[in-house]
């Protein structure tokens, strides 16, 4: 390895040390600090990113128990009701999962009759996705205990934290959009349906 390449290593190293104990010092949690030192994957982005994403779901599950829907559901039904006549791809886009699992959730929506489905007027191979009546009330009847789930996962944070907590995540999202396998993009609605 050549000296320049141990340099730029070894200060990697001192920041990624440096910002352990700047992470460490921020929580006020003496058991959360310990283990943020004991444990590599606590000082990790993908770990704790996909750890909030569980306390997420957790929070959702309880504020929205009563309505036996997933947040992805959720995520899904609120886009339709945005943008009525949306296809499979755009949904996608919009929600940022895979093109498949789109399908296999508007399938469970309309079997649940919360979604009504048509082949695309201009193309015959797309299908076309629509709330029902049911589907639009539920979507408005959950925005109470969604908000709510949101608030509680947030409640930690002051206003301004909470602004810069979203920020970096769009910032970050943004900047690694195009590795992702549901990379998010503008919807493409075929309304004339």
């Amino acid at each position: 390895m050549s000296m320049a390449r141990t340099g730029k290593a070894s200060r990697r190293g001192m920041r990624a040390e440096a910002t352990a104990a700047t992470v460490s010092d921020a929580v006020h949690d003496p058991e959360l600090r310990q283990l943020i030192n004991r444990m590599p994957l606590w000082r990790r982005p993908g770990y704790l990113i996909r750890r909030l994403n569980q306390i997420h779901y957790a929070l959702f599950y309880e504020e929205c128990a009563g309505f036996d829907i997933t947040p992805v559901q959720y995520g899904i039904l609120t886009t339709l009701s945005l943008n009525p006549g949306a296809d499979q791809n755009s949904i996608a886009g919009d929600v940022g999962i895979d093109r498949t699992n789109v399908a296999d959730v508007l399938s469970r929506l309309a079997r649940r009759g919360l979604v009504v489905r048509a082949r695309g007027a201009t193309d015959k191979r797309t299908f076309v996705t629509w709330l029902t009546p049911q589907g639009e009330a539920l979507t408005k009847s959950m925005l109470g205990a969604m908000r709510r789930a949101q608030e509680r996962l947030l409640e930690p944070l002051d206003a301004a934290e909470r602004e810069n907590f979203l920020a970096t995540l769009l910032r970050l999202i943004d900047a690694n959009n195009d590795v992702s396998r549901a990379a998010l993009g503008p919807a493409r609605i075929d309304r004339a349906a």
